[in-house]
């Protein structure tokens, strides 16, 4: 079976001198028919659909103020444009049309590569650059059209707070997130949700964190969650902000490490998941590590050698990581 992808470039939602901006895709738009998957149509979400994350009236508030045009409101700073409410309802539709693909067999696997982004999006407000959460609604989607379980894995350099609000009372949902602590949103911690031991997982990390912990937080975090967890279908929130050279935050991923992460989570999805994995695009403002991340995103998928290293090895230091493993791994339980 095939791969596909979606692309979703808002080309008229950008505000000036704001890092979320168009020119995010510039270099990777020009490789996309390189990548050896197959481009489909998204289909624009509908209101019901984008509701089973987003209460009504916060849909009816960023509409209006889309009427009004272009303006800020969040002080992360979000903004919208007279076009960001079409924009954001297609980047939502076309994580559906991707994760549809997949569960109806129409594909192997997908990349649904979509702004504005949507993990920082809660179910009663816009923030962090986001307006509503694609991935959650895409989640919730699969969820209302037969699947049992589904997971979303987050590796933005930021915690995906939306997300996790999203499913902090739906035993079907599953989340876990790695993310730089400290640094915005300011929340994900390891204990956030004791209620949801096993199934919510917060996996905070110390600047620069880079290749070598990020494949063991996989082997040691991702893969017993789930084994534990049993979902049908991976969502991968791929933020290629955790780059080393990000303008915005200090992790340390290399594009090799981002290859190897996400060629395990192809792999966990064959094992634990009849292969139904969908990458969405999240953060990432270095236009170079969005191409370059994205490629060996579409490698994984396609079950081919990383074209492109890109010889961009983290100058930091990879730090001990061996407490904070510990503690994750007691506190859901993942020895037993």
């Amino acid at each position: 079976m095939k791969t596909v992808y979606t692309f979703v470039p808002s080309r008229n939602h950008e505000y000036p001198g704001h890092p979320e901006r168009p020119g995010r895709l510039d270099l990777l738009e020009s490789q996309l028919a390189s990548f050896g998957a197959e481009l489909i149509e998204p289909i624009c979400a509908r209101y019901e659909e984008v509701a089973r994350v987003h209460g009504p009236q916060l849909i009816l508030e960023i509409e209006e103020a889309c009427k009004r045009g272009a303006g800020i409101i969040d002080p992360a700073p979000t903004y919208v444009t007279k076009t960001s409410f079409e924009d954001a309802m297609l980047a939502a539709g076309a994580v559906i049309t991707c994760a549809r693909a997949v569960i109806n067999r129409d594909a192997e696997n997908a990349f649904a590569i979509v702004r504005p982004p949507g993990h920082h999006a809660e179910p009663q407000r816009a923030m962090g650059f986001c307006i509503f959460n694609n991935i959650a609604i895409a989640a919730q989607d699969a969820l209302a059209n037969g699947m049992e379980r589904v997971l979303v894995i987050d590796y933005d350099a930021h915690h995906g707070n939306g997300t996790q609000a999203a499913c902090m009372n739906d035993d079907r949902f599953g989340f876990i997130s790695t993310h730089q602590w400290g640094i915005y949103p300011g929340t994900g911690w390891i204990d956030d949700a004791p209620h949801a031991k096993g199934r919510l997982v917060n996996v905070p990390l110390h600047s620069g964190t880079g290749d070598e912990t990020f494949a063991r937080i996989h082997d040691e975090i991702f893969k017993p969650i789930v084994r534990k967890f049993k979902p049908q279908m991976l969502l991968i929130s791929a933020g290629f902000d955790a780059h080393w050279n990000d303008p915005l935050t200090s992790l340390g991923l290399s594009t090799k490490g981002y290859f190897t992460m996400s060629k395990k989570l192809v792999e966990l999805a064959k094992e634990y998941c009849n292969g139904r994995i969908v990458f969405v695009l999240e953060g990432g403002y270095d236009p170079q590590n969005v191409a370059h991340g994205a490629a060996a995103v579409f490698d994984a998928l396609i079950s081919r050698p990383l074209k492109n290293e890109a010889h961009d090895p983290s100058p930091y230091a990879d730090p001990d990581h061996e407490a904070r493993i510990h503690e994750i791994i007691q506190w859901h339980h993942l020895m037993q």
